[in-house]
């Protein structure tokens, strides 16, 4: 099984960026960001495929959240500016272990999981 493990969380104010970090123990296919807010489910906010060729955001950071890795570090990144209060969550990273055809935006298809980063935005 692949080892994810995330950082680069923190407390910031609205408007500031951060960047996270996830560094896989081993080979990753997909690979997703998801983050869970107190008291909500977990979603969804951004994939990409291997080779970087394919990604996906939710309505909610597109245009200000970016996926990016580095294959030869087995390390995602999630840049994220104009923070807002609502993006304050728990953040997790995910991983594919097999190659598929379509990145995925659905958690229980991932079966390898980071233990989570957290980000706070003041306001």
């Amino acid at each position: 099984q692949v080892q994810l493990v995330e950082s680069g969380g923190g407390l910031v104010q609205a408007g500031d960026s951060l960047r996270l970090s996830c560094a896989a123990s081993g080979r990753t296919y997909t690979m997703g960001w998801f983050r869970q807010a107190p008291g909500k489910e977990r979603t969804f906010v951004a994939a990409s495929s291997r080779n970087g060729g394919n990604t996906y955001y939710a309505d909610s950071v597109r245009g200000r959240f970016a996926i990016s890795r580095d294959n030869a570090k087995n390390t995602v990144y999630l840049q994220m500016n104009s923070l807002k209060p609502e993006d304050t969550a728990i953040y997790y990273c995910a991983a594919q272990l097999q190659p598929t055809l379509h990145v995925t935006i659905r958690p229980h298809e991932y079966p390898s999981w980071g233990q989570g980063t957290q980000v706070t935005v003041s306001s």
